[in-house]
């Protein structure tokens, strides 16, 4: 007999899984998220993504190939896939990682990956942006640099409201790490408000 706590564990496990498989699978494509509906009908797979029409393809062919592949290799029932453009991809933390993460895999010096992620992000209207890369930088140890603009919080109430991301990339030198904060203006409204209330 499965118990409840067995059967949340389950569907822990398997959203971890079908989110490591689509992270591998629509890098390209800019993944952000899945989220999944148990519905009458099957289940609704919502895939976050800052190129859509990459996750879609040509007449749709990739839904179709995911489809498969999530009801054989990850038992989803009946899946049916919706695909969801990032509102605001210069405000979304894990958008602006990845960017970083496909910049240095190009070439381009950790320092002007994360200055232009920092400067795409306050111009789009964020608050605040915090920026943490760790690895082989600039020798054969190990470090990290930190960039920030604006604020970003880092307890309390309104620490929830801050988004947040953790990008791994595997280049030459080895893994480097990459954490976005940002703090989005809504956010930092909200935020306030939080703090006056408290």
């Amino acid at each position: 007999m499965v118990t409840v706590a067995k059967s949340f564990l389950q569907r822990g496990m398997q959203y971890m899984e079908l989110n490591a498989f689509l992270a591998r699978r629509l890098v390209h494509a800019g993944y952000i998220d899945v989220q999944l509906f148990r519905t009458p009908i099957g289940t609704r797979v919502v895939i976050l993504a800052e190129r859509p029409a990459m996750v879609i393809g040509r007449r749709g062919a990739n839904v179709k190939e995911l489809q498969e592949v999530l009801e054989k290799k990850f038992g989803v029932e009946r899946p049916q896939i919706d695909v969801v453009e990032v509102p605001n991809p210069d405000l979304n933390a894990k958008v602006l990682a990845y960017g970083i993460a496909r910049a240095m895999a190009r070439g381009v010096k950790f320092r002007r990956a994360a200055f232009v992620a920092l400067r795409r992000a306050m111009e789009a209207g964020a608050k605040g942006v915090e920026i943490v890369i760790s690895g082989k930088l600039s020798s054969e140890r190990a470090r990290f640099e930190k960039f920030t603009a604006g604020v970003i919080y880092k307890s309390g109430k309104p620490s929830e409201l801050v988004d947040e991301a953790v990008v791994h990339a595997l280049l030459k030198p080895g893994i480097y790490g990459i954490k976005v904060k940002v703090l989005a203006g809504e956010a930092e409204a909200a935020a306030r408000a939080v703090v006056r209330a408290g």
